[in-house]
């Protein structure tokens, strides 16, 4: 059996992968206990090395990887660019975490009768990493996964997305030409069986999940019953508050930049919500349909497309539903909501009450509702009162006002005058609540990746 990958906007064929069954999977980790025997047993020097390799030969493609991610996953061209220039600084930004995985000495005379002895702790990888990556930025994605798990010294098995795995079946193949040692890096490609096994099996150490908070659960749930470690980085539903004291125009383009016309609005922490206050809401509104509508739609190979198609065409369908159900709840469509196969035209809506249970969920696409509010605090309450807790956004120019809103809401991460759909690898990345608790970057990941064991040596000091 194998699966066809095609274009989301034409539909046409692009290659094709193997649907790989459980039985292949259970091989696959057999084989991946002899690269991480070899994994564990390379200095820390040699797996920096190796991974700057990496690195080079994912530089060397560049354009053809953005070219060919763009055309199965479908963000526009210029986009998928700087996707792959991210994943070349993760994987040299992992080289050198290979070389700092610093364990500790514990004074022992901190405990009565133990003065003479001395204790330290080593980090050591954690046997075989699965990691399972989502469509939207899967090189980027994979790259945090699969870059710290070899920098521990670690073997790792990647599940790319059914949707779009061709630009990770190539960066695998780069992988094996920079000199990984054999089965230390492997691709399984395939659904929900491939996926299922990885979390089950008993010869997978930890699962790092970046997905839908229920395809978190559901690995959560398999996992445990063999205590392997779960990484879950999920679902996001991200507000941004804009104060009467906001730079109007700054924040209407934060929302058209970093939700309209970013990933065509399929990413975790895209602007979902837009809360405004009254003194400045029509302003806003003006600027953002100004600047909304003079988005292009359309071919993502195109550098002059600013939103391409959505992953696939039920993806679509399920924005537009979305759009009709605020609608019927009371919003007032501004702006976009035409559909034609995977594309969709960007959307702004206002008058959204907030307690709409549309508002309250993760649309995933070009969509950007907004609501009114009068006070600040309100406006934190409503954003916090969510089960996702990924990023959240204010605009003000009273640097008072915004490290108290960022202090009151209940997520992982507050930018201040910025939109939330920011990403910087040496920052830690996550959220609270349904979005998983994880925090993933180049000087957590690797660290999760270990562990640490205990050296006591008793009577080392006469």
């Amino acid at each position: 059996m194998s699966i066809v990958v095609r274009n989301p906007g034409t539909g046409e064929p692009l290659g094709e992968v193997p649907d790989l069954d459980a039985d292949a999977v259970v091989a696959a980790i057999a084989d991946a206990q002899k690269g991480q025997r070899a994994m564990a047993a390379m200095p820390g020097h040699e797996r920096a090395a190796l991974l700057r390799r990496v690195a080079d030969l994912i530089e060397g493609e560049a354009e053809s990887l953005a070219s060919l991610l763009a055309s199965e996953n479908g963000k526009p061209l210029m986009q998928c660019r700087g996707e792959v220039e991210a994943a070349v600084r993760i994987w040299r930004g992992y080289s050198a975490e290979a070389t700092r995985l610093f364990g500790r000495q514990t004074p022992m005379d901190a405990v009565p009768g133990m003065e003479r002895h001395l204790a330290v702790t080593i980090r050591e990888p954690l046997g075989v990493v699965a990691a399972l990556v989502p469509f939207n930025y899967p090189v980027e994605l994979y790259s945090h996964k699969a870059a710290a798990a070899l920098a521990a010294g670690n073997a790792v098995i990647v599940q790319p997305p059914a949707k779009c795995p061709l630009a990770l079946v190539r960066v695998a193949e780069l992988v094996d030409e920079a000199g990984a040692p054999e089965f230390a890096h492997q691709v399984v490609t395939g659904g929900v069986a491939v996926s299922t096994t990885l979390a089950e099996a008993p010869g997978v150490a930890a699962i790092s999940l970046t997905g839908s908070t229920n395809a978190g659960r559901a690995i959560a749930r398999l996992a445990s019953g063999t205590l392997k470690k779960v990484f879950l980085e999920l679902g996001g539903n991200d507000a941004m508050i804009v104060c009467d004291d906001a730079d109007v125009e700054a924040a209407a383009t934060a929302v058209t930049l970093g939700r309209l016309a970013r990933g065509n609005g399929q990413i975790c922490c895209a602007v979902k919500r837009v809360y405004v206050q009254d003194g400045v809401h029509d302003a806003f509104v003006a600027e953002l349909s100004a600047q909304a509508a003079k988005l292009v739609v359309g071919d993502q190979m195109d550098d002059g497309t600013d939103v391409g198609p959505l992953i696939t065409e039920q993806a679509a369908e399920e924005v537009e539903n979305a759009v009709g159900r605020l609608v019927g709840e009371g919003a007032r469509l501004v702006v976009g909501g035409g559909r034609r196969g995977s594309f969709v035209d960007p959307v702004v809506l206002v008058d959204v009450p907030v307690e709409s249970p549309t508002f309250a969920e993760e649309i995933f696409g070009p969509v950007a509702p907004i609501a009114r509010f009068s006070d600040p605090r309100e406006a934190a309450a409503l954003v916090s009162d969510s089960p996702y807790g990924l990023h959240a956004s204010v605009f003000t120019r009273d640097v008072s006002r915004a490290f108290t809103l960022a202090k009151l809401l209940d997520v992982g991460g507050v930018i201040v005058n910025g939109s939330t759909a920011i990403r910087a690898e040496n920052l830690p990345f996550g959220g609270t609540k349904d979005t998983g608790g994880y925090r993933e970057g180049l000087h957590e990941t690797v660290l999760d990746f270990t562990r640490q064991k205990t050296v006591l040596v008793m009577e080392a000091f006469g």
